[in-house]
């Protein structure tokens, strides 16, 4: 491809919008263009760069065996309050209305889909199993689009999901899926590590997140030096070592905090620490109201929480129903008194003695309450979001926190869309019973953009040869000289010839603009055909990762590039 015909329209300057670096790097360097706030078109370059992606893919998911089919973007609502989600999933399902006045979905993802397409052609255990992929643009109206393609609101997302008889098929086929994602991101040229994971909206019990690492990842991962991983949402730590043995409790009293209401106005009020309260958190939790309780100096991980509860849809109660459950105002709950409602607690309370909590009255609170004394909990479960140096759930060993692009996700789903949706076969026994499923799903146009998070310099990409637009470029660095011209047109028509996918910048602009325009797109080899190494009848080779440049003559050039490929010494 000539330059002149390839339409990369690259930039000098950042995008003032762009917060990352492969956001920044994907406008300047031609891949993407921005349509509206979490919505973007991808250029020829950028669209070379997803094919790539999506071919390491397809040919994983074939190797497993999965089957590749084509859904359907438009969803019928019905289907979504079939399997609960309607209301569950939230303001991030777009929800257009057809002419008729009938509620739709476009797809943020397609579970309910493709059990419905099972349940009615798939009927015996002989059947199975059976796993469906595809690759499909998704949207998600994401609260706040970021990062360019990282979070936005439509994407293309490879999907799939496998249906079985039981849970030992499809703890094998996990496995598999396990193995062909890791070799798909290996082949992307990524560093990455598969996390425990929160499920969300999608649900299931066994979840794992494929994390690539990066500075400027928008996600949390929660890891230690004896193996443990999870992601924040998931991540478990232990509590202290109680340090309170010994202490005197104190009688329990009633004191006049007068329009304090957060954790630290009381604090400083009662001149004490934050540590020293107890949050109470209520909650409506699919009909009930629960209550839970943490350490003042902790933030509440409402996913821990939802687990726990084992709800699907969970929401902070507003100030009405925090007065009709408590008897008191906002800002002022507390477990003394609340024994009729289900309290479930971290277990850090644990290690705090004469603490303080709301009074459940206006102005006031307790001071001095102590666990079992003056209230018992019905649950203790880890409640907090993990923070840096906490100790390991696993080994007692300081955890630490980094950042990272989730680029890949499986669940194991067992059986909540099959028996919400009466998604049935016929078992070995000749009795009816709910399909076992699982799901996979892998952010194609999000892999894209952290393989650039991870592959840059200050002047631009550094493409991994797998998934570069195009494997080299040939530069000739005046194309008004006939001999460089001739010349890098030869070498373009001979490594073209050889199944070399290249880019011949044919531009009439000065040297520096083109080596800037190269380093900027970031093929892995360039080829510069310049006057000096044309005086000895030779050109450079270039390799955009190592920087390394070595000269060859126009002759051995084709077969010297192709031997550094196969030798891997250009990745």
């Amino acid at each position: 491809m000539r330059w002149t015909q390839a339409f990369i329209p690259t930039l000098k300057e950042d995008p003032a919008d762009a917060e990352i670096s492969s956001h920044k790097l994907m406008v300047r360097a031609g891949l993407v263009r921005k349509l509206t706030s979490g919505v973007y078109t991808h250029l020829p370059l950028g669209l070379r760069a997803i094919q790539k992606v999506e071919r390491i893919v397809r040919e994983e998911m074939d190797r497993t065996g999965a089957l590749e089919t084509l859904l359907p973007i438009l969803h019928p609502c019905e289907l979504w309050k079939e399997s609960g989600r309607w209301d569950v999933y939230g303001k991030e399902l777009m929800r257009p209305v057809d002419r008729h006045g009938r509620e739709c979905a476009l797809g943020p993802t397609h579970e309910e889909v493709i059990t419905d397409l099972v349940r009615r052609e798939v009927r015996s255990y002989r059947e199975l199993p059976v796993t469906f992929y595809q690759i499909q643009t998704k949207f998600r109206d994401e609260v706040r689009p970021r990062f360019g393609v990282v979070r936005s609101r439509e994407f293309i997302m490879k999907d799939a999901y496998s249906f079985h008889e039981d849970e030992k098929s499809l703890r094998e086929t996990y496995k598999v899926m396990h193995g062909a994602y890791t070799r798909i991101f290996e082949r992307c040229g990524l560093k990455f590590a598969p996390v425990h994971a929160d499920s969300g909206a999608i649900g299931g019990d066994v979840t794992h997140e494929f994390m690539v690492l990066a500075g400027a990842g928008e996600s949390e991962v929660v890891s230690c030096g004896c193996g443990y991983s999870a992601t924040l949402e998931r991540g478990e730590t232990a509590p202290e070592k109680p340090s309170g043995k010994g202490v005197e409790l104190k009688p329990l009293e009633k004191v006049h905090t007068p329009g304090l209401k957060t954790v630290e106005e009381v604090a400083k009020f009662l001149k004490t620490e934050p540590s020293s309260l107890i949050k109470t958190l209520l909650y409506e939790a699919e009909g009930e109201t629960v209550a839970a309780l943490i350490p003042g100096d902790r933030e509440l991980n409402e996913a821990k929480l939802r687990r726990v509860l084992k709800v699907d849809l969970m929401t902070m109660c507003e100030a009405e129903a925090i007065e009709k459950a408590t008897g008191g105002p906002l800002g002022f709950s507390g477990p003394v008194g609340l024994e009729k409602m289900r309290l479930v607690a971290d277990p850090r309370i644990k290690n705090v003695k004469n603490f303080v909590v709301g009074a459940n009255e206006a102005d006031y609170h307790h001071v001095n309450a102590n666990l079992e004394r003056d209230f018992k909990v019905n649950q203790f479960a880890d409640l907090v979001v993990a923070e840096e140096r906490d100790p390991c759930v696993k080994c007692g060993k300081p955890v630490s926190i980094s950042r990272g692009i989730e680029v890949g996700q499986i669940f194991e789903l067992g059986s909540k869309y099959s028996e919400k949706m009466g998604a049935m076969f016929l078992g070995q026994d000749g009795k009816e019973r709910p399909f076992v499923m699982g799901c996979y799903g892998i952010g194609i146009t999000r892999t894209v953009a952290a393989v650039i998070e991870q592959n840059h310099d200050s002047n631009g990409i550094i493409w991994p040869l797998s998934v570069a637009p195009y494997q080299m470029e040939v530069l000739p660095v005046n194309v008004n000289d006939e001999t460089i011209r001739t010349t890098a047109e030869r070498l373009y028509e001979e490594l073209t010839g050889m199944g070399f996918e290249v880019l011949l910048d044919d531009r009439d602009q000065r040297p520096g603009f083109k080596f800037k325009d190269a380093d900027l797109v970031g093929l892995p080899l360039r080829v510069v055909v310049g006057e000096k190494a044309m005086a000895e009848g030779k050109v450079e080779i270039h390799v955009r990762r190592t920087g390394e440049t070595m000269r060859a003559s126009t002759d051995e050039a084709p077969g010297r590039i192709k031997t550094l490929i196969e030798e891997g010494k250009v990745s």
